[in-house]
């Protein structure tokens, strides 16, 4: 069987990584000779995941001023407002590989947050076309988000894996037939422990993820993490290890948190995570983590499956269902809005503190069951296959 993953920006994006690494391994480890293919728009930042068969180049192909492929597409355009010659022509890195494929996984599972997709639109159209299995894994989609094209683009596909009970029920709820209920593969990934850093304190440090994404939308909440940070320092002995996850262009995490790790340093207690490690060695720190601070979802995806109670800053979706599902409630996230009220964010810290005991244990009573969910989105996919 040969899988083609799709829809992935590259591993830049650890929470990226951290999908393709964990879909890959749950996938050859249930399926016996599954071949896993990745089209990525940066396959050089993707040789770091070893066990794919192979990676291609999907990023987008430019039309040549006055080519033939230009003329019509503009022509469609002016005549018709029919874009879509255009778009498959710019997506061809992509569905060139449709054909040497039994299923392909649209992997980017929160692709649907960022508004219409038309350029997935048209690979999920000729996928369809070539008679190929369609899958949607492991997707986040809010209620905002559904626009008549979101939705008859998801009545194209075969089997859509929601990660988190609230995205799920609102699928049933738009009429989607073709949903299943599992968890984020990352749940699932391992870890690489390297070397603590200096100024690192076993059993007493707080991992603080920050992203310009967040900062961006609320721009208080710069402010407001900078005092959660001299709290931290004020009324605890723990050091803080400033943790990046994503470093695209224009997005990068460790910008961020080095202009705090620069206001911070002489404390001696903070430090901050190099930009160079991979999503299993970045898990490997969070796991010693005391506690962990997060804006990124799967930096706090790693640190719920390992156990490190956690608070999560500027919620969406995802990371309120994925709360829910693991609580039975959503617990220590706070909305966007929430991020500029630095009283807020001490006061839901302290809570963390105070309720360490009772969040670990629950963590260690449901990150099997979640796990086991994950690994559920395999067999659903095989059933897929089997149908033929």
């Amino acid at each position: 069987m040969n899988i083609l993953m799709f829809a992935h920006g590259g591993s830049l994006n650890k929470g990226c990584e951290a999908i393709v690494r964990s879909s890959t391994n749950i996938i050859k480890e249930k399926i016996n000779g599954a071949k896993v293919y990745l089209a990525s728009g940066k396959p050089e930042t993707d040789q770091i995941i070893t066990k794919l068969d192979g990676i291609y180049d999907s990023s987008g192909y430019q039309i040549k001023k006055f080519s033939y492929d230009w003329f019509l597409s503009s022509i469609k355009l002016k005549l018709f407002n029919d874009e879509s010659y255009g778009i498959r022509v710019t997506e061809n890195n992509t569905i060139k590989h449709i054909k040497n494929s039994d299923i392909c996984l649209s992997i980017g599972g929160d692709n649907y947050c960022y508004g219409e997709q038309p350029g997935l639109y048209e690979i999920d159209k000729a996928i369809k076309k070539q008679g190929k299995k369609l899958v949607l894994w492991g997707c986040s989609i809010g209620k905002e988000d559904m626009t008549d094209r979101t939705l008859n683009d998801l009545k194209l596909f075969d089997l859509i894996l929601a990660r988190e009970t609230l995205t799920y029920n609102m699928l049933l709820e738009k009429g989607l037939t073709n949903v299943k209920l599992c968890a984020d593969p990352a749940f699932t990934m391992e870890k690489e422990e390297l070397p603590l850093p200096n100024g690192w304190k076993e059993n007493g440090t707080v991992g603080l993820n920050f992203s310009p994404l967040v900062w961006k939308r609320n721009k208080d909440s710069q402010f407001a993490v900078k005092e959660l940070i001299n709290h931290i320092l004020n009324t605890t002995d723990y050091t803080i290890a400033l943790t990046p996850h994503v470093f695209s262009e224009g997005n990068n995490d460790y910008e961020v948190l080095y202009k705090y790790f620069l206001e911070f340093k002489d404390t001696k207690r903070v430090i901050i995570l190099p930009d160079n490690l991979n999503a299993i060695q970045y898990k490997g720190y969070i796991a010693r983590m005391r506690f962990f601070i997060g804006a990124r979802t799967h930096a706090t995806i790693a640190a719920y499956s390992s156990h490190v109670p956690t608070m999560v800053l500027g919620y969406s979706v995802k990371s309120k269902g994925i709360s829910k599902d693991l609580f039975g409630e959503e617990r220590f996230v706070l909305n966007l809005v929430e991020l500029s009220d630095s009283e807020k964010l001490k006061a839901t810290f302290d809570q963390l503190l105070d309720e360490e005991s009772v969040i670990i244990n629950k963590l260690k009573q449901s990150i099997p069951h979640i796990k086991r969910k994950s690994y559920k989105a395999v067999e659903y996919l095989y059933e897929i296959a089997e149908e033929g």
